[in-house]
């Protein structure tokens, strides 16, 4: 056993893309939709990005998750059956990517229902896992998650490895993230929604990343990205994505694995 994996494993990755499309850009500002040139910068994600990606995993023959709101799923159904066939997992990310921090209580259980309601008629599949729009839950995002089924949360920070946390009671597996391993960060530039940052260079983000799974994989830990079609699926972008996969499966003792499979081995 290396670190906490099993056998001969050094790290697991944890591939996540969050399939946002125009969800999060409506919710933040309902006017964005009269701009047609933003909504198609966002629908490339599940209308170009997501295939492109879906290949790219094909070729490499690795499993990922994608987090899909609600909103997306009812406008492309065939994508989530698409995710789907080709092995990989489909999860809940709200419905309009509501941050449950911005909503009371009742709402945000309304939000996690309908979300649910909507994988579960399209992919036949009841979704177990589950990544906050935005990072960011409320006090009561744990318990609904735990009442409602689910068995993992991919939102908090608060380790480099899957871990246990308290669920008013109950107890759930968390995969946590980072904001140094997520594309957004780099790349999202979105004038918009006030988002004016010069954008990274794909090379600047191979360095940090790269570095970041090297450190994981020195300490036999987990490497969890999360990506966005719409940002990840540029050209140049996912080139990167690519030669990083690459680098990663170039070390021994290295497995690629959806979220879900790594929440069900330790919840075991």
């Amino acid at each position: 056993m290396s670190g906490i994996w099993p056998g001969n494993t050094r790290c697991v990755v944890m591939l996540g893309f969050d399939v946002d499309g125009v969800s999060g850009a409506l919710y933040q500002n309902p006017d964005t939709g009269r701009l047609p040139s933003f909504m198609s910068m966002r629908e490339y994600g599940p209308s170009v990005g997501t295939p492109r990606i879906l290949g790219m995993l094909g070729r490499h023959g690795i499993e990922a998750s994608f987090y899909v709101p609600g909103y997306v799923a009812e406008t492309h159904e065939q994508l989530l059956l698409d995710i789907r066939e080709a092995g990989h997992e489909v999860a809940h990310h709200g419905y309009m990517h509501e941050p449950p921090a911005t909503m009371t209580p009742e709402k945000e259980e309304e939000v996690l229902v309908r979300g649910i309601e909507i994988i579960e008629r399209i992919t036949g599949e009841r979704p177990i896992g589950y990544r906050s729009p935005s990072w960011e839950l409320s006090e009561y995002s744990l318990p609904f998650l735990l009442k409602h089924g689910f068995e993992y949360d991919s939102s908090m920070m608060g380790n480099d490895i899957p871990y246990i946390v308290d669920a008013d009671g109950g107890d759930i597996v968390e995969i946590p993230v980072h904001w140094e391993w997520d594309d957004a960060p780099y790349f999202s530039y979105a004038p918009a929604l006030g988002a004016r940052s010069p954008m990274a260079s794909p090379e600047h983000v191979y360095q940090v990343w790269s570095s970041g799974f090297e450190g994981a994989y020195e300490y036999g830990r987990a490497f969890v990205l999360t990506m966005h079609p719409w940002i990840i699926g540029r050209p140049g972008r996912i080139r990167m994505l690519d030669r990083l996969i690459r680098h990663m499966r170039s070390f021994p003792g290295v497995e690629f694995r959806r979220l879900d499979r790594v929440a069900s081995m330790f919840r075991e």
